[in-house]
């Protein structure tokens, strides 16, 4: 019986076309309810020759297929004519209903049949979609897993070309070591981008989280953005480090975020830091510091107070 249910529902999903035996048994089965939902309304209307046969026509192209379909409706339609459950005999009336019928279950095993190619080509499609979606996703390991290793190698040989150079490996190091931990980031959320107080937790958390706080609600950044900021709050968090807040013992940074029709405006506030008291020649690090966000549409204002750094990064939002 198990067996019956599941071909008769391979048939009616279009999964598989169900055996020959079970078709013409299932046809068989249509025209006979169909015959028996006749002869129930023949107790009312002894002229309804056609009408029940229709249901018997649509389930059978349904579950079976076009073939059985036409078989039942011009085995319906011959019952229709010859089989009575009155005084009635056939008249020429009757054969015309009979054309009739015929062109109608016609137009109906057409529709059932385009709509089961329909779904069926549909399933195909989605069939396929997902065996490339699972080779893309596969590829994107893997293409990952190799970004991973090239960035190692390159981090190798720098630091072996470099190992003479401490101050000048120090700041490539650093640099490269936010790109990597961003682009793990990204690669969380499938290369789309990341979260912006991650890509924070990520960049401030080693200099512990009792040292600052973030403010601002949730928001997601597209990978380049995100890539870009990575290297500018790196780089902000950096100098925290060596001259600003994190280099004081009771130093603070306060990071607030906002966003007004599609801009970003992220606002880094130090407290309780040393004073400032000599700013030298723009370096490497204050050039990207401005050069970062332009790509954007967006700049970076470093301001130098007594109570601390003061920097506010604007930029555009892009549009996905």
């Amino acid at each position: 019986m198990k067996k019956l249910i599941d071909e008769f529902w391979r048939g009616w999903q279009g999964t598989a076309q169900p055996s020959l035996l079970f078709s013409v048994v299932f046809g068989a089965g249509c025209l006979a309810l169909a015959t028996l939902a006749r002869f129930g309304l023949a107790q009312i209307r002894p002229d309804v020759f056609f009408t029940p046969y229709l249901p018997a026509v649509f389930f059978a192209t349904a579950v079976a297929g076009m073939r059985i379909g036409i078989l039942t409706a011009l085995a319906s339609g011959l019952l229709g004519v010859f089989v009575n459950f009155s005084d009635s005999t056939p008249d020429p009336a009757r054969f015309a209903l009979l054309a009739i019928y015929w062109v109608v279950s016609g137009l109906t095993i057409w529709g059932v049949n385009h709509y089961r190619s329909m779904v069926t080509q549909q399933r195909e499609v989605s069939r396929r979609l997902i065996q490339e979606e699972g080779y893309r996703k596969l590829l994107v390991d893997e293409l990952q897993h190799r970004l991973k290793n090239k960035m190692s190698s390159v981090h190798a040989v720098l630091h072996q070309v470099l190992s003479d150079q401490p101050q000048a490996w120090s700041a490539i190091d650093h640099r490269l070591r936010a790109l990597s931990a961003t682009d793990d980031l990204i690669a969380r959320v499938d290369g789309r981008g990341c979260d912006i107080r991650d890509l924070l937790l990520s960049e401030l958390g080693p200099y512990g989280h009792v040292r600052f706080t973030l403010n601002g609600n949730p928001l997601f950044l597209p990978d380049k953005l995100a890539v870009s900021l990575a290297l500018v709050f790196h780089e902000l968090a950096t100098n925290a480090g060596k001259y600003g807040a994190f280099s004081s013992a009771r130093g603070l940074l306060q990071v607030s975020w906002t966003v007004s029709d599609d801009r970003l405006v992220v606002t880094w506030d130090e407290t309780e830091g040393p004073p400032v008291e000599a700013v030298g020649a723009a370096g490497f690090g204050t050039k990207l510091l401005r050069a970062a966000l332009l790509a954007f549409d967006g700049k970076t204002e470093v301001s130098f107070l007594r109570s601390g750094v003061h920097c506010t990064m604007q930029c555009r939002l892009p549009a996905s």
